[in-house]
């Protein structure tokens, strides 16, 4: 597994907006694209108003590619499902600040699992409250709409929080990646990236633009 730096600029294609009937064929797509990581909402219908996908998806994308595996439970018990998405092939488990669980406890058990630990926090939720995990995390996730449905429109005012887990980070001599997801195209991008984030994840702007390599260049360079 390359070891990504937060200093990377890391572009994480969003399996969400690909065609489902071609799972196996799109993650090949993003990959050839210019992907580095392939970003998977897992949606519960609690957490979050929709359902997407489980382990099973995960495991087949596991099987039939090779890329980094970054994969983001929206769901509310990810401690009970952590185990099958280990299982699965995940590379990367992000899991809510704001989901029923006990959240040291979920960042240790997937780290001990040899698995790296995301946190992520809502658009509600204060950059203040991840402060006491920020140095058990590998990346803290800041989410730029409200979780659960792609295409929404980019939140500007999240950004106070990116540039608050930067600063902190830089403070503090922590790694952790900073990850956006939600509204990111070739005018958000720079606008995270200044903020401090370097992991951007892109649905819409990536699987449903005439040219994904492309696009996935004008978002890495923009």
């Amino acid at each position: 597994m390359k070891k990504w730096q937060y200093t990377d600029r890391i572009i994480a294609p969003s399996l969400l907006a690909a065609d489902f009937g071609r799972i196996k064929e799109e993650t090949t797509r993003a990959i050839h694209s210019g992907g580095d990581w392939m970003h998977l909402d897992v949606m519960d219908g609690h957490f979050v108003d929709n359902i997407s996908f489980g382990p099973a998806i995960i495991q087949a994308i596991h099987e039939t590619n090779d890329v980094f595996l970054d994969v983001h439970l929206m769901i509310s018990r990810p401690d009970h499902y952590l185990p099958r998405f280990i299982e699965a092939g995940a590379d990367m488990l992000t899991t809510h600040l704001e989901a029923e669980h006990n959240v040291a406890e979920t960042l240790h058990r997937t780290r001990a699992a040899g698995c790296l630990a995301g946190l992520a926090i809502n658009p509600a939720t204060q950059f203040e409250q991840t402060i006491p995990y920020l140095t058990e995390i590998d990346m803290l996730l800041v989410m730029t709409v409200v979780p659960g449905f792609g295409g929404q429109s980019f939140m500007h005012e999240t950004m106070a929080k990116v540039e608050a887990a930067a600063a902190h980070r830089k403070q503090h001599g922590l790694s952790y990646h900073i990850q956006v997801d939600g509204g990111i195209d070739t005018t958000t991008a720079p606008i995270a990236s200044t903020a401090g984030a370097n992991v951007l994840v892109a649905g819409s702007s990536t699987f449903k633009a005439p040219d994904m390599a492309a696009a996935i260049s004008e978002i890495r360079t923009a």
